[in-house]
Parts: structure tokens; C-alpha cells; sequence
């Protein structure tokens, strides 16, 4: 799939704009992040997940209500958490996906962003980053899966970005957490959740020398090796395997 957003120029002076997304994509695949930025293929396109972003919508809906007020949301009280939802003029700015939160990073002369969920505030004025995921399993909602590292990566990037733009950020950030209950006795038109606040201690030390080494990637004209265990690599090869012998 030809991307459509504008590539990667070592030449060019312009800041180049690139998302937390794109870090975790180099993080996950070199190869494929470069052929994204640098040549404009990108990998195919998921399914949009619609219902998920309903629960982040209606969410958003709901701690915004509390930030009116100043009030904490239950869910705080629930876990014995100090803290309010944050006011501040430009919490729709950091919420759009194609702002976020920004920073101009000097070294690589990237702009780097990120859109959160959510910003709450503590009694000691440091902030918190917030963030909704939905999903519907059974038994507990915990971080520990492998697959969730991406989650807590992003749960660092976020309070990295805050900070380069002066804010004082606490470790901790907390995942709103909607599990879909499949234990009612019918669907009824209603989809019943249960939502549990996960606590997370982050460490942005890595982000740095990750920007740093996004940006020699890009400098490069030589297309990185295939990450072990790449499927959309290992697919690409298949393909050309297939394509060059003929059928």
C-alpha cells in the first residue's frame, strides 16, 4: 500500500512531523518503518476498531463531565486515588490524533507527537497520563501479556512528550480499562461492561536514544534488514518468491 503522508527528506529543512505510532512501528520493524517513511509503503491497513472507539468517545464524555465540575471520577475513588480530572486549553489539541501532544525535537529535527486520552492532576500538582483500552475476555484485565508492551511504550512516550514541553509528570500512569462482559444471560441491545483502573510505572530513559536511532534509520539510503520474526516481512518475501518463479 503506497502511503499517501509526506516521506522522509534528509535534505530537507522542514521538521519532520512523526507519531508515537511510527516510533513503536521502528521498534517492532526497521524495515518496514523505512519503507513506510522513507519510500511511502506502509503496511496494510487493520480493521477499524468501532467499537472500541465508541467506549473512548463515551469515556471522554464522562471525565469530562467530572473536569467540569473538578470533582474525581468514581472509579479514582474506587481505587483510592487522589486526583482529579486536569483543565487545560489545549487538552483537545493533545487529544486529536493528528496534533497531540508536541515537541520539536532539535537533534533530528523531528516533531514528535502523541495523542492521549486523558490527563489527571494529584494534590501535589504533578499530572498523570491517562488512557483507554477496551476489550472483552475473561478474567482479569492485567498488563502482563506480551503483546501489551506496545500499551506501556506508549505509556512512556506520552509523559516523555509532556515533560520536553515543561510539565512535571508523574511515573505513574493509569490505563480505564472497559472489560465486555459475556456472563449476561442475553444480549438485549446492551453490552455491559466492567471497567478497573491499572496503575503503571514508566521509565522514559529509552525514548531518546529510540528518536535518535529513528533518525540514522531514515539517514540511511540502504534499506534495513527484515526484523526476526516479522510476519508482514516474511509475507513480502513469500510474495516475491512466488511472483518471480511464476505459477
Amino acid at each position: 500500500m503506497t502511503s499517501k503522508k509526506k516521506l522522509y527528506d534528509p535534505k530537507s529543512k522542514e521538521p519532520f512531523k512523526l507519531s508515537r505510532t511510527k516510533i513503536d512501528l521502528f521498534i517492532d520493524c526497521p524495515r518496514c518503518f523505512y519503507l513506510d517513511r522513507r519510500i511511502g509503503i506502509a503496511r496494510p491497513r487493520g480493521f477499524p476498531f468501532n467499537l472500541n472507539s465508541a467506549v473512548d468517545h463515551l469515556l471522554k464524555k464522562e471525565f469530562d463531565t467530572y473536569r467540569q465540575q473538578q470533582e474525581p471520577h468514581p472509579i479514582m475513588e474506587e481505587a483510592g486515588l487522589d486526583a482529579i480530572p486536569y483543565s487545560h486549553p489545549n487538552l483537545d489539541q493533545w487529544r486529536h490524533n493528528f496534533t497531540g501532544i508536541q515537541y520539536h525535537h532539535p537533534k533530528t529535527n523531528f516533531l514528535l507527537f502523541g495523542a492521549i486520552d486523558d490527563v489527571w492532576v494529584l494534590p501535589n500538582n504533578q499530572l498523570a497520563i491517562v488512557d483507554y483500552k477496551a476489550t472483552s475476555k475473561n478474567g482479569n484485565i492485567t498488563l502482563d501479556d506480551p503483546w501489551k508492551i506496545t500499551y506501556k511504550r506508549q505509556m512512556e512516550i506520552y509523559p516523555w512528550l509532556f515533560r520536553r514541553n515543561g510539565f512535571d509528570v508523574a511515573e505513574t500512569g493509569y490505563f480505564v480499562y472497559a472489560n465486555g462482559l459475556k456472563t449476561e444471560p442475553n444480549f438485549s441491545n446492551q453490552l455491559k461492561f466492567k471497567t478497573v483502573l491499572l496503575p503503571y510505572k514508566g521509565n522514559d530513559a529509552w525514548v531518546e536514544e529510540a528518536v535518535v536511532k529513528v533518525w540514522k534509520c531514515l539517514q540511511d539510503r540502504v534499506v534495513p534488514e527484515c526484523k526476526n520474526g516479522c510476519e508482514y516481512c516474511a509475507y513480502r518475501g513469500v510474495v516475491g518468491e512466488v511472483d518471480g518463479a511464476g505459477l
